[in-house]
C-alpha cells in the first residue's frame, strides 16, 4: 500500500467512524467536506502532495505570473491613502496558499510604494501546516523587513485590524450544506455509509433527511430565494454555505476600519439558485479535472462550490459591512494595469525567436486572467467598515472600468 492509499483509508475509517458515532448515522456533507478538506493529519490541504498550480489539481489567478499579486498591490497601495495612511497597515490574507500572492504584493509595494511598504503589518490566516511551511520560505527575504505573522482569526482581538483583509478562492472552499427539493418539502443530503464489498474500505453515499438546523431555511429569506415547486423541479439540489456567513460575521468583528476584498468564482442567489441549475455548483478537482463525484479520491482531490455573493453581501450588512463595489477578475485587473502590461508587451522588439516566444506566453498568462469563460469571471467584492462619508464616496482604481482595448 502506497502512503497516499495509506492516507486515504486512514481518513476514509476516520469518517466512517464519525458517522457510526451519530445517531441516526449520518453526518451531514459540510462535516464530510470539513474532514476530507482540512482534517490535519490526512485532509487534502494537511497533504504533502503538489495539490496546487501546474503540477496538481488545478491553477489559480498567482501561479500565471507575477502580475495578478503586483496588481492587488496597486489596489492595496490605493486603500492605504484612502485609509490616510495608517501605521501599522494591517494586511491580512485569508488562505494563502502557497504564499504566491503575499510574495507578489510584497515585493511589488517595497519597489513601488515604499512609504506603504514601511506601514505594512503582513498577516496570513491559513488552516494548512503544510501550506504554513511553504509560506514562511517563499516570505523569508521579507522576515525582516516587515512585519509577518501568522495567525488564526479568533487570534485576532476583535477591532484590531485598520487596513484590509483579502482572499482569492477561498470562500469556494469552504464546507457547504447539501439540500434537495422532496415532495415534502426542502430535505438536506447527508454522508452515509453505502454497503461496501470490502469492510475494510468504507464507502458513503448520500442519505436525505430533515434539515439539521434552521439556519438553512432562514438562509433562503435572508437572499430571497424560495425553493418550491412548480418553478423548481422535484429533486432540485444544491448547496448552502452557512460557513461563509460565519466568517464574514468575524471578519466584521476583528475589522475595525478598512477593508474587506475578496475574489472568486460564482453567482448572485438570482442566478445561484436558477432553477436551471438543478444538480448544484458542486465540484471535486483531481489532476487538473473536474467531476461530481465527492466521494472520490478522498483526501487527495480538492471540493468546491461556487461562492453566493448576494450571501455575502447581505449578512455583510447586517454584521456592520457596507457594500462599496461588485465587478469582474477582468475588469479589475485591467483597470489596474494590466492593459497597460499588454500593451507595452505589443511595444516589444521581435529581436529573436527566444524573445517572441517569451512575449507570447506571457502575452497568452495575461489573456487567461482575463477569460470571460475562466478567471476573468470571477466575481470581486467590496466591503468596508468605519469609513468616513468622504472615504466612502471615493472612486477605487480597481473598480473603475477602463476603455476597451
Amino acid at each position: 500500500m502506497t502512503p497516499a492509499t495509506r492516507q486515504s483509508s486512514a481518513l476514509r475509517h476516520l469518517i466512517a467512524q464519525q458517522i457510526q458515532a451519530s445517531l441516526p448515522p449520518r453526518i451531514t456533507f459540510a462535516e464530510y467536506m470539513e474532514l476530507a478538506l482540512y482534517q490535519p493529519e490526512w485532509g487534502y490541504y494537511a497533504s504533502q502532495d503538489p495539490a496546487l498550480g501546474p503540477a496538481g489539481d488545478f491553477v489559480t489567478s498567482p501561479h500565471l505570473g507575477h502580475d495578478f499579486g503586483e496588481l492587488i498591490a496597486v489596489q492595496l497601495a490605493e486603500f492605504w491613502h484612502c485609509l490616510d495612511r495608517p501605521k501599522p497597515f494591517s494586511l491580512v490574507e485569508m488562505g494563502a496558499g502557497q504564499g504566491l500572492v503575499a510574495a507578489d504584493v510584497l515585493s511589488a509595494l517595497q519597489q513601488n510604494y515604499s512609504d506603504c511598504f514601511a506601514a505594512v503589518e503582513y498577516m496570513i490566516v491559513e488552516k494548512s501546516a503544510a501550506l504554513i511551511q511553504e509560506q514562511q520560505q517563499r516570505l523569508q527575504p521579507w522576515q525582516n523587513q516587515v512585519t509577518l505573522q501568522w495567525r488564526s482569526l479568533p487570534e485576532i482581538p476583535p477591532n484590531s485590524i485598520t487596513g484590509c483583509f483579502f482572499s482569492n478562492e477561498l470562500v469556494d472552499a469552504f464546507p457547504v450544506h447539501r439540500v434537495v427539493l422532496t415532495e415534502t418539502g426542502l430535505q438536506e443530503i447527508y454522508v452515509g455509509l453505502a454497503d461496501s464489498p470490502s469492510l475494510s474500505e468504507p464507502t458513503f453515499q448520500d442519505v436525505q433527511g430533515p434539515l439539521s438546523t434552521p439556519k438553512l431555511s432562514g438562509y433562503f429569506d435572508l437572499v430571497g430565494v424560495a425553493i418550491q415547486p412548480p418553478r423548481y423541479p422535484i429533486g432540485y439540489q444544491s448547496e448552502i454555505n452557512l460557513a461563509a456567513l460565519d466568517w464574514i460575521e468575524t471578519v466584521a468583528r476583528k475589522l475595525q476600519r478598512g477593508y474587506l476584498l475578496t475574489i472568486d468564482y460564482g453567482y448572485p442567489a438570482s442566478r445561484y439558485y436558477g432553477p436551471s441549475r438543478s444538480q448544484g455548483t458542486l465540484q471535486g478537482y483531481y489532476r487538473h479535472a473536474h467531476h461530481n463525484d465527492p466521494y472520490a479520491h478522498i483526501g487527495h482531490q480538492d471540493l468546491t462550490a461556487h461562492v453566493d455573493f448576494t450571501g455575502l453581501e447581505r449578512w455583510g450588512q447586517q454584521c456592520g459591512l457596507e457594500k462599496l463595489e461588485a465587478t469582474q477578475q477582468a475588469l479589475f485587473l485591467m483597470a489596474l494595469g494590466l492593459g497597460d502590461r499588454l500593451s507595452a508587451l505589443a511595444e516589444t522588439p521581435e529581436i529573436d525567436r527566444p524573445t517572441v516566444q517569451t512575449v507570447l506566453r506571457r502575452r497568452d498568462l495575461l489573456h487567461r486572467l482575463i477569460d470571460p469563460m475562466g478567471l476573468g469571471n470571477f466575481g470581486v467584492l467590496l466591503q468596508a467598515k468605519g469609513l468616513s462619508a468622504d472615504e466612502r464616496g471615493r472612486s477605487l482604481k480597481g473598480f473603475t472600468v477602463p476603455p476597451l482595448l
